[in-house]
């Protein structure tokens, strides 16, 4: 049997604002703070004086919002709170908060003592709030939720409150592999991530979890249609080439004839789309470059084709990886091909890419040294030097 989660059926959002903290339970869901003011207030004035003014005497025991702090709580009176060390002499010390303070040196406390209780879970709550990246805390809450039996099912409504309001957190992200993991069962992560790319369609820490998940539990089947859905959206979504990559490295390969040409065929599709989209160039580049550019039947032809309408920085260097993988192959008229790339080098220095002038001068150079023969003739990149050293 599971013990209840102390956060069920509670709105766990981690960034409420503090009013919305006073008229509803706190995030640990053991203590209700109206409760807790109106008994405090009945202790020190009268029950009512304080229906009269409820807020009036708690400047001590309460922080802003109506807080009550850990050292101020009677459930937590055999605790001595552990204070951050700083060392003696603090260079730049962190003024951190009453409230942080407080929450941060009864958390220590109980990890001191390795406390395996609703209350020290309860507290973990509080300390992710205020730092939801202190992986200490995360993996602190991980060993209680087992430890107590707590039950997985509200503690992955809780992270998913957490990731909607910080989706890139490394940590909230691991802590929810992990659940995934205790619980065997990714029913509902695709959906979710889904519903987190939507607003972000280029989170790293979302499509690393998607991966795993795929990956893990074989959840393979329309993933390809997901991807070209997100393409059709945004052909220049770098993370759903990578995907793409990705789900086809993991399931046919890219061995097979026919599922190349569809993906050549499909690349250049979009490259019409959008002629200056990086990404596409890299994807065909990617799943062509281990056999050869030049190998593939009919590539070069196709790009020149392109070049006459739809030519861009990327479909130059393109051409000068396809020229160098045929002089690579030890073409026919390699000095031809030779000359073709140099003019493209130095195309893109000088007018299409000339942020990076000095770089495809570079390859120009180095293409010259590799596949230049001395009786060869000047080549463009060469001629622009001898100009420069006259």
């Amino acid at each position: 049997a599971t013990v209840p989660h102390p956060g069920a059926a509670l709105n766990l959002h981690p960034r409420r604002s503090e009013r919305e903290k006073v008229t509803s339970f706190t995030m640990s869901g053991l203590e209700e703070i109206p409760k807790l003011s109106l008994e405090a207030q009945q202790d020190q004035s009268g029950e009512a004086e304080a229906a009269e003014e409820p807020e009036c005497d708690y400047g001590d025991e309460l922080g802003a919002g109506g807080y009550v702090f850990y050292r101020d709580r009677k459930e937590w009176a055999d605790v001595e709170p552990v204070p951050q060390d700083d060392g003696p002499n603090p260079i730049v010390k962190i003024a951190y908060s009453d409230k942080f303070t407080d929450v941060y040196d009864y958390f220590r406390a109980v990890l001191k003592r390795d406390e395996r209780s609703e209350r020290a879970f309860a507290l973990t709550a509080d300390a992710i709030e205020l730092n939801a990246a202190n992986y200490t805390v995360w993996h602190y809450r991980r060993v209680l939720l087992q430890s107590l039996k707590l039950d997985l099912i509200e503690e992955m409504k809780y992270i998913t409150a957490i990731i909607e309001d910080q989706p890139k957190n490394y940590q909230v992200w691991h802590h929810r592999r992990m659940v995934v993991e205790w619980l065997k069962d990714p029913s509902k992560e695709l959906e979710f991530i889904a519903d987190i790319l939507s607003q972000d369609a280029k989170n790293y820490h979302a499509w690393q979890h998607r991966q795993w998940v795929i990956q893990e539990y074989k959840l393979w089947d329309d993933e390809l249609e997901y991807v070209e859905q997100l393409l059709e959206e945004d052909v220049r979504n770098n993370s759903a080439w990578n995907q793409r990559h990705f789900v086809i490295s993991h399931t046919t390969g890219y061995s097979d004839a026919a599922v190349l040409e569809r993906e050549v065929r499909y690349s250049l599709q979009l490259i019409r789309k959008a002629p200056h989209n990086e990404s596409a160039w890299n994807y065909l580049k990617g799943i062509l470059q281990d056999r050869g550019l030049s190998t593939f039947p009919g590539l070069l032809e196709q790009v020149l084709e392109l070049q006459k309408t739809h030519s861009s920085p990327y479909l130059i260097a393109f051409l000068v990886d396809l020229y160098e993988d045929m002089m690579e192959n030890a073409c026919k008229d390699q000095e031809e091909i030779l000359n073709k790339a140099l003019e493209l080098c130095e195309l893109l220095a000088k007018e299409k890419d000339s942020i990076r002038r000095e770089y495809w001068r570079y390859i120009g150079r180095s293409l010259k040294a590799k596949f230049g023969s001395s009786e060869a003739s000047a080549g463009p990149t060469e001629e622009r030097e001898t100009c420069g050293n006259a």
